[in-house]
């Protein structure tokens, strides 16, 4: 029996293009972070080794530290004076993504019917970004991050997404045997992964993400009225 319903956020909950919100994404960070003596490329480079650091974290430090850590590599120790910065970008010029996001009315809706169900929904999105920035994008798909029993972000997760040990750290976390689970998100890679170790998942495919081309026929899939129907009889 399900007890919990796993929820990726970017292109899930939050409707989006990747490509254009990483553009609108690095377009501000760089804005922001010029006329503090950053390059523009240099940055956008090391904000990507950061992440790739995260995606390549085996545990035993949280994302965060792998972060920081790769940018310092690359900017000397003293870049960590500058973390205020970038937590103002966060809060601040970041908002401005929110433009390239869509909207689905339906998402909430769903939230709404899990928790009406007795069931425990989470927010499991790739932990690459700070809370903050999570917090935010929660807001931009009309809901609270109240909403969520717990909410993967950068701080408290020592893996990433298609890593199966990010998880195995979730369940563990929470309590929780994987059968007891359904993953819900739109990329076949990093989302649907998680039928390996046993939870059920659901592939919503509006602004589906395939980059390998694998065969996605065999997994329960659709929009958002197809999703909202197998909560409603099927869990």
């Amino acid at each position: 029996m399900i007890k919990t319903v796993f929820f990726d956020l970017d292109g899930t909950l939050l409707p989006m293009d990747q490509d254009e919100f990483i553009r609108a994404y690095f377009s501000g960070l760089v804005r922001k972070m010029a006329p503090h003596g950053y390059e523009p490329q240099k940055l956008v480079n090391a904000v990507w080794s950061g992440t790739a650091a995260m995606v390549e974290n085996s545990g035993g430090r949280t994302n965060e530290a792998v972060f920081w850590d790769k940018f310092a590599e690359i900017y000397g120790s003293d870049v960590r004076a500058d973390e205020p910065l970038f937590q103002e970008f966060y809060e601040k010029e970041f908002q401005d993504v929110r433009q390239v996001c869509g909207f689905e009315p339906m998402a909430a809706k769903i939230i709404r019917l899990l928790k009406e169900k007795g069931l425990r929904t989470v927010l499991a999105t790739n932990p690459i970004f700070p809370s903050v920035a999570t917090f935010s994008r929660i807001r931009w798909a009309g809901l609270d991050p109240a909403d969520f029993a717990y909410i993967t972000t950068y701080e408290n997760s020592s893996s990433s997404k298609p890593n199966l040990a990010y998880y195995r750290e979730l369940l563990d976390k929470l309590g929780l045997l994987a059968q007891e689970t359904l993953m819900v998100g739109n990329d076949v890679s990093e989302d649907m992964t998680a039928e390996k170790l046993g939870m059920k998942v659901f592939l919503l495919t509006p602004c589906l993400i395939n980059q390998k081309n694998a065969d996605f026929s065999l997994y329960p899939q659709g929009g958002f009225p197809t999703l909202m129907d197998y909560v409603r009889d099927g869990l």
